[in-house]
């Protein structure tokens, strides 16, 4: 876990005035695809992923979020537990239905009754994660857990998940990240 707070700390958290996804305004912004869409980070983020799944109640058959965010943090952790043995397919959620092809959300081989874990890069208010929840249950797909690799430990996102029956696991607070980087 330390290698991935290096790897985010040194690459990853940007400081100064910034306007979040969510509208509020920040004195730092974690760009967490530096660390995530990087070989490094890939590495680092399946094996603490994929050990966050199997310790699970309920296992997960599905990882995955809204894209773009979510998405190589997915694939991390479905190919790391695929090297363990574990069959555990990435999804991708898209933030609106495509108007060609197959006119669908939720990308993936996913099926009806499945288990997924829902994956965040950054959570603040919980919007992302939550869009991704909805459309999966639309589906009939079950997420229970979401599991983020950074909490801002702002914008009530904590308070809004726990309101939809979702538990969140975060592995690292924005305020740490940023704290860190400053020196």
């Amino acid at each position: 876990m330390q290698t991935l707070k290096h790897l985010l700390v040194s690459r990853s958290v940007i400081l100064g005035e910034i306007t979040l996804a969510s509208g509020l305004r920040s004195d730092f912004y974690v760009d967490a695809r530096r660390t995530t869409m990087s070989a490094a980070g890939q590495e680092a983020m399946g094996r603490v992923g994929c050990g966050f799944l199997k310790s699970l109640s309920e296992p997960a058959e599905l990882v995955g979020g809204l894209t773009m965010g979510a998405d190589p943090i997915a694939y991390a952790i479905a190919h790391r537990c695929a090297l363990e043995g574990l069959a555990v397919d990435a999804f991708s959620v898209r933030k609106s239905v495509k108007a060609h092809g197959t006119h669908r959300r939720v990308e993936g081989p996913v099926r009806k009754g499945m288990r997924a874990l829902v994956v965040e890069d950054c959570v603040t208010t919980g919007g992302s994660a939550l869009s991704a929840v909805r459309a999966l249950r639309e589906f009939g797909i079950t997420v229970s857990d979401v599991f983020a690799l950074v909490d801002r430990s702002e914008g009530r996102g904590r308070e809004r998940l726990r309101q939809e029956r979702l538990s969140l696991t975060s592995l690292f607070t924005g305020p740490d990240l940023a704290d860190a980087a400053r020196g």
